[in-house]
């Protein structure tokens, strides 16, 4: 009873807790937090929010989700000069959810900013704001001492923490200050592997293997910001903070977050960024030359990440009204497919998403499934294999799942020709858009509007060492590719692939393009089809990937996951 007393007392320092259990050690403390009856520390949250009506219905919902008790959060959330409705979606949202916290304090500034921080323009940031979003920092700080809060989490409104057990995992970790490592739509994160003399951005040869979380752990790094837990149960956190002018002999920028790190440094405070999970997302911060609209772009970016990784970004229902999506269109393509086999609704569920976010108006094709193949359709086709066909790398002949694979785009390709569509672009059900893909694929048809092609790659595997040879800026003749996740295709070509009677030497569908490209380095292969005039461009750099490759988590291949199909059983059976 003595012990849980202890842990319980509020503003109690975890060094005195050590002295008075001597024997207690960090071990300890983690079978404590994992106790059903452990009762988990009060965190202060601050939020600061500027123009941010964009990302809050996606922030707030992810800051719900959070699972950790909301007896022990307290919030204050402070509207600083907002010309959107950043505060009616705040007001909204506390209406409706606040009283699920112990508490929620929401301070409002509404005089124009021009007034204060003499700002160019939105993205401008002058002394004068600088100075006061320092200020606000250390009203936090006091906030979260008011409600003698055990840590305060200072968070922006631009991070959306899609791991629901952030701030378990971090209260675990038993650290002074601690951020988790956040993903963006680039190279950007919310820390710092080098910070020069001047007290800037130093680059280093650390921060990538960090961000590719080659080693996943706490790094202690120079610099942390956006996310951070800052336990106020030390003695060495007393006396932090985000002012220069609190801090003898510095003499480094009025940046809050600069300043902070040099306060923790000289305190002894070790920073750490933790990249042991995925813990979530965020935006990367506008330059003075950045439109407001660059800030939309980068979150429709960041949902796309998160769809491909299967975390999307949710918004709960009293915030729909706030989330508006784009009007559906074809990109000027006569149709797109989407293929999906029946059995995978969470694949075609994922790609809805994404459909849903890029305005994309998507027609479903039910996949042909290799484990049930319809043998009468087989036989009206004539289906035969490719003679003595091995696979190059398993030397094995084709599954079930390839033969199901082949037939699903080749119904296209005949939809194609009988429909007489121009342009129609093919999708597989799991495919990652690459940031900015809407603008990137409309420059790169229009680009194309003077050049005849019949294969467009929008995504690929090149399975080759040699250099392409451009056509335009962002498209090459590609040479020897496998995959088909994503690739536009003529008419004149769709009517080239089924002139060629692939189904009389069906090989799988990535291995047949090539062929009729003539780039294939199989010559007995290409023998079978003498007419290898399929005119092929690849778009370069790529537009999409797969959402997962071979071997990682999550990955699944439903051609690999098959039966082999033996060329006698095959002919046997039909």
């Amino acid at each position: 009873m003595f012990l849980w007393t202890l842990i319980n007392l509020k503003k109690m320092h975890l060094k005195t807790f050590i002295i008075i259990l001597g024997f207690c050690s960090l071990q300890c403390f983690e079978c404590f937090v994992h106790n059903s009856e452990y009762k988990w520390p009060t965190i202060g949250i601050s939020v600061l929010v500027r123009n941010k009506a964009h990302t809050l219905p996606y922030f707030l919902t992810c800051l719900r989700n959070m699972d950790y008790p909301k007896d022990r959060l307290y919030l204050w959330m402070y509207s600083d000069y907002n010309e959107d409705n950043s505060v009616e979606i705040i007001e909204t949202w506390a209406e409706n959810y606040a009283s699920e916290y112990n508490g929620v304090y929401i301070t409002k500034n509404t005089t124009s900013p021009k007034l204060h921080f003499e700002e160019k323009s939105p993205t401008h940031w002058s002394i004068a704001r600088f100075r006061h979003v320092i200020a606000l920092r250390e009203k936090a700080l006091q906030f979260a001492k008011n409600m003698w809060a055990d840590y305060l989490f200072m968070i922006d409104a631009d991070v959306f923490l899609t791991d629901r057990d952030t701030l378990k995992s971090l209260v675990r970790k038993n650290l002074t200050i601690v951020a988790p490592m956040l993903l963006s739509d680039g190279l950007y994160s919310n820390f710092w592997c080098g910070m020069t003399e001047n007290y800037y951005y130093q680059r280093t040869d650390d921060y990538q293997p960090i961000l590719r979380r080659e080693n996943q752990t706490c790094h202690e790094v120079p610099m942390v910001n956006t996310a951070v837990l800052i336990s106020l149960r030390h003695t060495a956190t007393d006396s932090l903070t985000y002012d220069p002018k609190k801090m003898e002999g510095y003499n480094g920028p009025q940046d809050d977050i600069i300043a902070f790190a040099i306060s923790a440094r000289n305190k002894g405070i070790a920073l750490k960024i933790c990249n042991d999970h995925i813990y979530g997302f965020v935006l990367v911060p506008l330059e003075e030359t950045d439109s407001l609209e660059k800030d939309n772009e980068q979150l429709l970016n960041i949902k796309l990440e998160a769809i491909s990784r299967s975390v999307p970004l949710t918004v709960d229902s009293a915030l729909q009204k706030y989330v508006k999506y784009p009007e559906k269109w074809k990109f000027g393509f006569d149709e797109i497919y989407m293929i999906n086999l029946e059995r995978r609704p969470e694949r075609r569920q994922m790609m809805e998403l994404s459909f849903k976010e890029l305005g994309m108006d998507v027609k479903l094709f039910k996949a042909v499934d290799g484990r049930i193949l319809d043998l009468n359709d087989l036989r009206e086709y004539s289906v035969t294999l490719m003679p003595n066909y091995e696979d190059p790398y398993h030397k094995r002949p084709m599954k079930a799942g390839e033969v199901g694979c082949f037939l699903s785009h080749y119904y296209i390709w005949e939809e194609i020709v009988k429909n007489k569509y121009a342009k129609t672009l093919i999708l597989e059900d799991d495919v990652y858009f690459v940031p900015y893909f809407r603008h990137r694929l409309v420059a790169l048809l229009d680009e194309l509007k003077d050049i005849k092609w019949d294969l467009l790659y929008l995504g690929r595997k090149a399975m080759h060492g040699g250099d392409e040879e451009y056509t335009t800026k962002h498209t090459t003749r590609p040479l020897y590719s496998y995959w088909t996740l994503g690739y536009a295709l003529s008419e004149r070509g769709a009517s080239k692939l089924l002139a060629a009677r692939p189904l009389a030497n069906m090989m799988p569908v990535d291995e047949f393009l090539p062929v009729m490209f003539d780039q294939h380095p199989n010559d007995t292969w290409k023998s079978h089809f003498p007419q290898r005039n399929l005119v092929a461009l690849s778009a370069a750099p790529l537009l999409v990937y797969p959402t997962h490759y071979t071997g990682e988590d999550g990955y699944v291949s439903d051609t690999e996951n098959s039966h082999i199909v033996q060329q006698d059983d095959f002919h046997n059976e039909l």
